[in-house]
C-alpha cells in the first residue's frame, strides 16, 4: 500500500479553510481520482509535543493506493485541476512524500 502525503505547513501567517477542504477540495480529489484511490484521511494540527506550542503543519492530507504506478495513473491526468485549487484554501505550500505502508 501507498500513502501520499500533502503536508501543509504552519507559520505564523497560515490561513488554512478545513471546510472548504474537507468539503471541495477532498471531494474533488475523490472524483477525479476513481476507484485506484483506496482511502483518505485529514488531520487538522492543534499543538506541538510542548503544552501550548503551535502545531508544525496547519493540516495534512492523506491518500491511500495499492501502488506508485496507481496514483501516478490516476493523479497524473488531473494534476493541473487539483493543484490550482490550492489558493482556494490555503496560503501554505504544500510538502509531498510518497510512503509504503509498512504496518
Amino acid at each position: 500500500m501507498i500513502k501520499v502525503s500533502v503536508l501543509y505547513p504552519k507559520q505564523s501567517d497560515t490561513k488554512f479553510d478545513m471546510p472548504y477542504y474537507l468539503n471541495s477540495h477532498i471531494k474533488m480529489v475523490q472524483r477525479l481520482l476513481g476507484s485506484r484511490l483506496k482511502g483518505v484521511t485529514v488531520e487538522e494540527g492543534v499543538s506541538g509535543m510542548q503544552p501550548g506550542s503551535p502545531a508544525s503543519y496547519a493540516a495534512m492530507g492523506h491518500l491511500l493506493f495499492e501502488s506508485v504506478a496507481d496514483f501516478q495513473a490516476s493523479f497524473g491526468p488531473h494534476a493541473h485541476t487539483i493543484v490550482v485549487d490550492i489558493p482556494n484554501y490555503t496560503n501554505s505550500q504544500p510538502i509531498i512524500q510518497i510512503s509504503e505502508v509498512k504496518l
